[in-house]
């Protein structure tokens, strides 16, 4: 008989989970174990409000999946190195299987663990589970990684794209538990204020539910996806991050989706969003490399750049209160559903940056704590990106101008006027740039009374920020 372990940890879902299966395939018993760490809370990066919510959910519903085919998830609290140990001991566990974790801190924690635990003669296999390739398999011809995004997407494609995506096993070897787990409400994880009915009403947090959302994707909205990408009133892109991030559904799964949906060749809009996907290896495999950029620049000169510290204009950028529409309509997105759309993204990132000149760290602590979807690496490879400091980043004096911005990709004004109902009598020509209102507009007044003006000037701020960038040249 053998005795088998497998950890889950951002791999929550059962079909083409490498662990898994290598448990199943060679197990007569399977223990399936989440490990809730209160130490993480000490990390540099601790899991942020937004996402604690979703592990919550995304753990009732593995647990669900698990008892349908005979077992359960089994949840610790504690050092998962000494959790790990005591199994081991007092279960006679013969081996232990998980997928891998690319982040700096993450790494340490599973190399000193899988050491302790080959010293006590278990067998410990780790997988990658989560991205398309390893960060050691795609770099340059001189065993560099790639700091520019188009030679990495190359080099990726050369290797190939199209994996084998394991379906979920049929049943699982039973396991008499102890008794000693806990319940996924004893972890905490949902929040103490009930802000999160947004979240409630925006998300099904489940394996099932990332199928289908990508389902209904690859049939529909895919086809113009380079076009509506860009368009933040309607349902353009995937929005499959948060899944991906947890592990609900993996990448060769989404680009096996897509290929299979496009038999006879891949479209513009499937082409420009298997990039996408790019994109997310590409910050994955940055972070493995460059570990510090979690809270330095890659663009050292960076270091000496004369941010600005200004805890009311940081506030009001937070709470979507800047007197910019379509800047505000993103922050109060980003509250209320935990997500916010990927060009809005850059625009409020350009706003606070530059516009603002505060510290990027600034904005990704606050999207750390806030998105459903904080990926410690696509958060710092878009912040870095947009602050012009970063692998392949726009350069620092690329600023988006809101107002330019607004009228290009909301230009019907329905995504203001939903997150800043202020606003819902401006007519589409001042919409974006509601301050020029004229005086004797029968709107004003209620918009003087009810929405802030700018707190900045966009085009003064925008000349100090380049002024302060020749500063670092």
């Amino acid at each position: 008989m053998t005795r088998s372990i497998v950890w889950f940890r951002q791999d929550l879902r059962l079909a083409d989970h490498p662990a898994l299966l290598t448990a199943v395939e060679s197990s007569s018993e399977v223990l399936p174990l989440y490990i809730h760490d209160p130490a993480a809370s000490d990390k540099a990066w601790p899991m942020g409000s937004a996402a604690k919510w979703w592990l919550h959910h995304a753990l009732v519903a593995l647990d669900e999946n698990l008892q349908k085919l005979g077992s359960r998830l089994e949840i610790r609290v504690g050092s998962p190195e000494k959790i790990l140990i005591d199994l081991v001991q007092s279960a006679q566990i013969d081996a232990v299987y998980w997928n891998r974790r690319y982040g700096p801190e993450d790494r340490a924690v599973d190399q000193a663990i899988k050491d302790k635990l080959k010293q006590l003669g278990v067998t410990v296999k780790s997988f990658n589970g989560s991205l398309l390739r390893e960060p050691w398999e795609v770099v340059k011809g001189d065993g560099e990684p790639y700091r520019v995004f188009t030679p990495f997407w190359k080099a990726l494609e050369r290797q190939g794209l199209d994996l084998p995506a394991e379906p979920a096993p049929s049943s699982l070897p039973a396991w008499k538990h102890d008794g000693q787990g806990v319940s996924v409400d004893a972890l905490n994880l949902l929040p103490k204020i009930p802000w999160d009915q947004g979240f409630k009403d925006t998300w099904a947090v489940s394996e099932s539910a990332a199928h289908e959302l990508l389902e209904s994707f690859v049939s529909g909205p895919i086809a113009a996806y380079s076009d509506h990408r860009n368009l933040p009133d309607r349902q353009g892109t995937s929005r499959l991050s948060p899944y991906l991030l947890f592990g609900q559904i993996s990448p060769r799964q989404v680009v096996q989706a897509v290929r299979g949906a496009s038999p006879w060749g891949l479209g513009e809009g499937a082409t420009t969003f298997l990039k996408e996907i790019g994109w997310r290896e590409f910050a994955h495999h940055l972070l493995f490399h460059y570990p510090k950029t979690t809270n330095h620049p890659l663009d050292l000169r960076f270091e000496r750049f004369p941010w600005l510290q200004d805890p009311k204009m940081l506030k009001a950028w937070q709470q979507g209160q800047t007197g910019i529409p379509i800047v505000d309509a993103g922050m109060r997105e980003l509250w209320h559903t935990g997500w916010m759309h990927n060009r809005v993204r850059m625009i409020v990132a350009s706003f606070l940056t530059k516009n603002l000149r505060h510290h990027w760290l600034e904005g990704a602590r606050w999207f750390f704590d806030t998105l459903v979807d904080a990926d410690l690496a696509n958060n710092t490879l878009g912040w870095q990106w947009t602050a012009g400091c970063g692998a392949d980043a726009a350069p620092f004096f690329r600023i988006f101008n809101p107002v330019l911005q607004g009228e290009k990709f909301d230009p019907e004004g329905r995504y203001v006027r939903r997150w800043v109902p202020e606003l819902s009598n401006i007519p589409n020509a001042y919409l974006h740039h509601p301050w020029d209102l004229p005086l004797q507009h029968e709107a004003k007044a209620e918009i003087t009374a009810h929405y802030p003006q700018p707190l900045v000037d966009l085009s003064l701020s925008r000349l100090q920020a380049l002024e302060a960038f020749k500063s670092i040249k």
